[in-house]
């Protein structure tokens, strides 16, 4: 059986050609053009238990449910996950869209901060509602939503990662 991995070596050097190609200091980088993330939208096969879930066991506040203007008879909905910031859904009554997978180009995962304290008690809810999930770090929990796709609570301040300013 061949190890068809990759050289590590060969992938930190790449790493690092990148990184010193475009990393510029934090001191000297430009401003964003961007004003930060409105949404971010997922599939959901069945609205009721998106929002069951998301509301009730991640305590997201629904903000909103609309017609999808894209495709009648579609629903798109909105969750507050803080900071200005909303995690929306559109469902497609009709349509055979499949099952979430994680593709090249796809989402691999969403991260959503939340405060330490709060933290703990969102992993307390996966755990009574049932939902596997997997603890990393003593900061991160991460488990798959009911339509498979997966999401990250992490406990770290927006911008920083396991202790490292990523912003």
């Amino acid at each position: 059986m061949s190890d068809d991995r990759p050289d590590e070596d060969a992938l930190a050097s790449a790493r690092a050609a990148i990184r010193d190609r475009h990393l510029e200091p934090a001191g000297t980088r430009p401003p964003s053009t961007a004003r930060g993330l409105h949404h971010t939208a997922l599939i959901s096969s069945d609205v009721e238990r998106t929002v069951r879930f998301y509301q009730d066991v991640l305590g997201f506040p629904l903000t909103e449910l609309i017609e999808n203007r894209d495709y009648p008879g579609s629903s798109h909905f909105f969750f507050d996950i803080g900071n200005g910031n909303l995690l929306a859904f559109f469902d497609f009554p009709g349509l055979d869209v499949g099952p979430y997978a994680e593709v090249l180009g796809g989402l691999h995962h969403l991260a959503i901060s939340v405060e330490p304290e709060r933290w703990e008690a969102l992993v307390a809810r996966l755990v009574e509602a049932g939902v596997e999930h997997e603890v990393h770090s003593g900061v991160s929990v991460y488990f798959r939503d009911p339509d498979g796709a997966r999401v990250e609570l992490i406990a770290d301040p927006l911008g920083e990662m396991y202790g490292t300013q990523v912003l």
